[in-house]
């Protein structure tokens, strides 16, 4: 199965990133699933997460990833330059997701909340689950 990252989709930040990652997936790894969807929120509850809109969560393997852990492993996967963020992996979780919770707290006010979920195009709409 493919890995699945979940996403915020009325998130600029998120929907954005979303973005940057189908630019640099050359090995088509990555599906995409809204947090806001039937599909999103039956994934969550399979996992006990909590249904509210988070930031990003990477389920693959039958394990899923938060925070930061789970955009560090994304980005492991990428092409380019965004790998050498990995390394980041050996500090401590607790450390590294107060820059998460920093970011996810202020999201909205950063970079805006939208109206509605993206609508993918038809380029990547198969990159897409629901």
């Amino acid at each position: 199965m493919d890995s699945v990252i979940l996403f915020d989709c009325v998130c600029n930040l998120c929907n954005s990133l979303v973005n940057f990652i189908i630019k640099r997936d050359y090995n088509n790894r990555f599906k995409f699933c809204t947090i806001q969807s039937e599909t999103g929120q039956t994934l969550l509850k399979q996992f006990g997460l909590n249904t509210s809109p988070q930031f990003i969560i990477l389920i693959e393997r039958n394990k899923y990833y938060q925070k930061s852990t789970a955009v560090l492993k994304i980005v492991k996967e990428l092409r380019g330059w965004v790998k050498i963020l990995y390394p980041i992996i050996i500090i401590p979780p607790f450390i590294r997701n107060i820059f998460y919770y920093i970011i996810a707290k202020n999201r909205y006010r950063w970079f805006e909340k939208l109206n509605k979920c993206m609508v993918p195009t038809d380029e990547i709409k198969s990159k897409f689950i629901e």
